[in-house]
């Protein structure tokens, strides 16, 4: 963890010197379900998403891109799955990694969750990352340089998704990611029991106070979270989103030697 100082000032001001957290991750409770928690501040920190290694082989695993990172000098301090993928890992949806689309954006309804439209597309820009509805993007000149697609929507313009039922009882673990409107606050959420959408909805926007929001996957989802003390493992998944950081220190000097 990167150590901080609190400075107390007259009137009440409090400032926060040093470095704060990469990554807040955090267990919450929310109308009776668990969840886990990790927000980011895209405007300090490095988000990237993940899919294929240089040869072109999906990475599939967080100790996989652990691995390809640590060549660099680097780390994650956060990762969860992105978005829908094929039985061969490759995306359902758009999917654009520094400049490079390996998908097109897809704009029909179809079968399943990402087609439960609107679905929406998890845009990364130099100092922010947005949650932004599909057609909206279409329309829009947006300009990502990573970006994955995934649905349905969870939270649109500050609504809950209008197919949502309260009462479902369709119950899995479920992960996503909600943004704010200035596209700094970022917050991943993946649920510790299982929940319905409108559940898992209502807590980026009610709980969270986030006007977009995108639903990633269902039982397949994983959490990559050190904060937090885990880092699970399972069958290989096609698109994962981290934030990175620089390894400090001893670390660093330990994988030089």
């Amino acid at each position: 963890m990167r150590a901080s100082l609190l400075l107390s000032l007259p009137l009440g001001i409090t400032l926060w010197a040093g470095e704060a957290e990469a990554v807040e991750c955090r267990d919450e409770s929310y109308q009776g379900n668990r969840y886990s928690l990790c927000e980011v501040d895209a405007s300090r920190e490095e988000l990237r998403l993940f899919l294929r290694d240089d040869t072109g082989a999906v990475m599939g695993h967080f100790s996989t891109i652990e691995e390809r990172l640590s060549a660099e000098g680097k780390t994650l301090s956060f990762a969860t799955n992105a978005g829908m993928y094929h039985t061969d890992r490759s995306p359902v949806g758009l999917y654009l990694e520094d400049g490079n689309e390996e998908m097109r954006l897809v704009t029909n309804p179809g079968p399943g969750n990402f087609g439960l439209v609107p679905n929406g597309v998890f845009c990364l820009r130099d100092g922010r990352a947005d949650v932004i509805e599909t057609l909206a993007f279409e329309a829009s000149t947006t300009t990502c340089k990573s970006a994955t697609q995934s649905g349905p929507m969870l939270v649109i313009d500050g609504a809950l998704h209008p197919k949502f039922l309260q009462d479902s009882d369709s119950r899995y673990i479920r992960n996503g990611v909600g943004t704010s409107a200035d596209g700094r606050r970022v917050v991943f959420a993946i649920s510790r029991n299982t929940v319905n959408f409108y559940d898992f909805a209502s807590l980026f926007r009610d709980h969270l106070g986030l006007p977009q929001a995108l639903y990633f996957d269902g039982n397949i989802s994983r959490l990559h979270a050190p904060d937090l003390d885990r880092s699970d493992a399972g069958f290989m998944m096609g698109p994962v989103v981290g934030v990175v950081e620089d390894i400090a220190g001893d670390d660093a000097d330990a994988l030089q030697n």
